[in-house]
């Protein structure tokens, strides 16, 4: 392409055969670079235009999205003409060094308790249910701040089918209450828990005869994955991790209490409403529970 733009731009002075001789150069493929140059230029003006639009969603997601889920928004970005193949947007934030924040080494929460009661695993890795508000899966991940090796903890209750994150509790310690207080959030948020399942490791707070009692009350029943298999969790671990990925972006803590709570409370509001899932074919976990409500008003 040098050499092209070379011939060109002396054409008026030297004749052309003899540059493209001396270049080792066909005068056919310098004529049809020429023909082709208006294309090239509009190629190139509509990458730069679309590079501006990727960076937006970029932005506006907090550097976490990679070229899959910006391809998504671009789809559904009025601004931007036409679908835009995932391999193009691939390639211009490789070129323009657009990359999303990657994971960082888990921290391990789980204190396990040999005497504790076993739950026969109800889930086995098969992290999707059917229906809505049936199958849950637990966790508690540690959310370190300031410079004095604090921290705070967070638990969650996650439903299988639309992923969303209905119940959760952050607290300055890891006692049985915490995940009490997330699954009483989430019996608040769904009006009733009675008859699903909820899949957990086997850490002291959820074998606790305190959490038994809740779950019982709550009509829970509760499942386990094998003793040291974070496989068994893995959809809670993998949202965890996305939590740290995407707030702390490679920040090994936060500085304050006050802002670990802020920031994170944030992102569990935008995981719920508008961080787009791909095993939800890209869609926000609310957006699969109403289209979820929809089909039930019209199957009543």
């Amino acid at each position: 392409m040098i050499r092209f733009q070379f011939v060109d731009d002396h054409r008026h002075t030297y004749e052309v055969k003899r540059m493209c001789a001396v270049l080792g150069i066909q005068r056919s493929s310098f004529y049809k670079w020429r023909e082709t140059m208006s294309d090239r230029a509009a190629s190139q003006a509509a990458d730069e235009a679309l590079v501006d639009r990727i960076r937006d969603h970029y932005e506006e997601w907090n550097h976490t999205y990679g070229y899959r889920r910006i391809t998504v928004e671009l789809a559904e970005d009025p601004a931007v003409d036409g679908p835009v193949n995932h391999k193009r947007v691939a390639r211009l934030m490789r070129q323009h060094n657009i990359v999303g924040v990657h994971l960082r080494k888990p921290h391990i929460t789980t204190i396990k308790d040999p005497g504790a009661q076993v739950f026969a695993d109800l889930v086995k890795r098969d992290f999707t249910a059917d229906e809505l508000g049936t199958t849950y899966v637990g966790d508690i991940t540690y959310l370190p701040y300031g410079s004095e090796g604090k921290f705070l903890y967070l638990a969650t209750a996650i439903d299988l089918y639309s992923k969303r994150i209905v119940g959760w509790s952050i607290a300055d310690h890891m006692r049985t209450s915490l995940v009490e207080d997330a699954l009483h959030n989430a019996s608040n948020n769904r009006q009733t828990l009675r008859g699903a399942i909820m899949h957990t490791d086997h850490g002291r707070q959820y074998t606790s005869s305190s959490f038994q009692a809740t779950c019982a009350r709550l009509g829970v029943v509760q499942s386990m994955g094998r003793i040291g298999s974070s496989a068994d969790n893995a959809l809670a671990e993998s949202v965890n991790a996305a939590l740290k990925r995407e707030v702390l972006q490679g920040a090994k803590r936060w500085e304050s209490a006050a802002q670990c709570r802020r920031e994170v409370f944030r992102w569990l509001v935008r995981y719920n409403t508008g961080r787009r899932h791909s095993s939800l074919r890209y869609r926000a976990p609310l957006d699969v529970e109403c289209d979820w409500a929809s089909m039930m008003d019209l199957a009543a």
